[in-house]
Order: structure tokens, then C-alpha cells, then sequence
């Protein structure tokens, strides 16, 4: 593998991570609503979330993903349900500034396990992966290297993405104290959870097979 290849891998990697998606809205939200503590739980959860799917892309589930319609759309309902039910419970936080009262160990366990979930739980991350990646092998190169290589990259990139989101959100927690406009946020990030499980589903493309 070049360097060249790489480069250009990590580059494409970094613009597709820092586009806002359902784990970033997590990560925001329980950023703010409890601060910087959650920073690390919520990058490692999103990290290992997306170690489960490009793991599982290498091993062939992107391939089965794609001609599997009955597969697909179970693990798109699972992951769908899961933002759906992350949403109503930010929603029901109303104007409160923790979302998650507990600070002990289990809590950021709960913390790291979420943005696992919904990180790991959407097939389009799976499949995504699948057409992603071979566009920077290299055919004649050693495969596993190249994919050691890329997947450190990726989920590198990813760590420090959902980091940062995290840092930024909870440097803005002084500026929302009010409750009115904690509950503005909560709602507005309930809203939008519910809304990227919602188009998980509908918006979905008929698939066949």
C-alpha cells in the first residue's frame, strides 16, 4: 500500500466522519447533559461500534446484507427501534441538564454500550463498508496488512471524531444551563434520534432477493 492510498483513504474516511449522523447526535446530547465526563465513555462506545461493523463487513455480512432483503431489514427495525426509543427517553428529560442521573462506573458503562449500539445496530454502516473499502486496496498487496492498516485508520479517526463532537458540546453546557433551553436541546436531539430511526425505516430503498 502507498502512502498515497492511504492518505487518500484517511481524508475520505475524515469528511464521512464528521458529517452529523445518529451516534454523533447521541454523543452531543449526553455531552450535554452531563459534560465532559461522557467524552471518552461515548468515543470508545462510537469506536468499538464501528470496529463491530467494519469487522463484520470483513467477514463477509456486508455480502450477505446485500442480497438478504428478510437480514437487512431486521437488523435496519433493530437499529431503527433503538433511536426511537433513545429519542423519547431525551425527550422525557424535558428540561432537566443530566439525562443520566448516575455517575458511577455502570453508568458510563450504559453510556459506552449506547453509542456501541447505534453505532454497530444501522446495516447501512455494514454495507457501507463494503463498498467503501475496496476502492483503496491494493490487489496486489497483502489483504490482511491493508485491512489492519484501514481499520486502525478508520476507527482512529472515528474516536477523535466523536472526541471532539463530545468536547465541543460540553464547553457549550454553560451556555445552556436555563432549563427552558436544556429542554429546547433535549427536545431537538429527542426529535432528531426519533426522526434518523424514523428515515431508517421509511426511507430505506425496496430491496429483493
Amino acid at each position: 500500500m502507498s502512502l498515497e492510498t492511504w492518505a487518500a483513504f484517511a481524508a475520505a474516511s475524515a469528511v464521512l466522519l464528521v458529517i452529523p449522523g445518529p451516534t454523533i447526535l447521541l454523543v452531543v446530547s449526553y455531552a450535554l447533559g452531563q459534560g465532559l465526563r461522557v467524552a471518552a465513555p461515548m468515543a470508545v462506545g462510537v469506536a468499538l461500534g464501528d470496529f463491530t461493523a467494519m469487522t463484520l463487513s470483513l467477514l463477509g455480512l456486508g455480502a450477505v446484507l446485500a442480497t438478504s432483503a428478510t437480514l437487512f431489514t431486521m437488523l435496519r427495525w433493530a437499529g431503527a427501534a433503538y433511536l426511537v426509543w433513545l429519542g423519547i427517553k431525551l425527550w422525557r428529560a424535558g428540561g432537566a441538564l443530566q439525562v443520566e442521573p448516575r455517575r458511577d462506573a455502570s453508568s458510563r458503562a450504559q453510556m459506552l454500550a449506547h453509542a456501541w449500539l447505534v453505532t454497530a445496530l444501522n446495516p447501512k454502516s455494514i454495507t457501507f463498508f463494503v463498498a467503501f473499502v475496496p476502492q483503496f486496496l491494493d490487489a496486489k498487496g497483502d489483504w490482511v496488512t491493508q485491512m489492519i492498516v484501514f481499520e486502525a485508520t478508520f476507527l482512529t479517526l472515528a474516536f477523535a471524531n466523536a472526541f471532539g463532537y463530545a468536547i465541543l458540546a460540553a464547553r457549550a453546557r454553560s451556555v445552556v444551563r436555563e432549563p427552558r433551553a436544556v429542554a429546547l436541546v433535549n427536545r431537538v436531539g429527542g426529535t432528531m434520534l426519533i426522526g434518523a430511526g424514523v428515515a431508517a425505516v421509511a426511507l430505506a430503498p425496496a430491496r429483493s432477493g
